[in-house]
């Protein structure tokens, strides 16, 4: 046997990470739930307004992004093999009437 590792250290899934922040002053937003279409996977971001899917299939996915007093927003990301995609997202508040 030769002296190489596994052979088969090739990743074959993906990632996506990014930060939630507001439209308006660009603040980050903690607890934003993050919910990914087709998979149903769902995450809530972090203080700094962060949040990260790990080994995913490589495909195109729907981010859902949802926080109470903020209107939902979504956006379209493609993974691929052995890649970290960054995608950030800012949701617009809610007026109020």
């Amino acid at each position: 046997m030769s002296g190489c590792s596994n052979t088969n250290d090739y990743e074959v899934y993906g990632a996506i990470h990014g930060c939630v922040t507001d439209y308006e002053t660009g603040a980050p937003l903690d607890n934003a739930t993050i919910t990914l279409s087709p998979s149903g996977l769902s995450k809530q971001t972090d203080a700094a307004g962060y949040f990260e899917f790990k080994n995913l299939e490589p495909m195109q996915y729907t981010l859902t992004v949802q926080k109470q007093g903020y209107q939902p927003n979504r956006k379209t990301v493609t993974t691929m093999s052995g890649e970290d995609f960054q995608t950030d997202v800012q949701l617009k508040p809610i007026p109020e009437n």
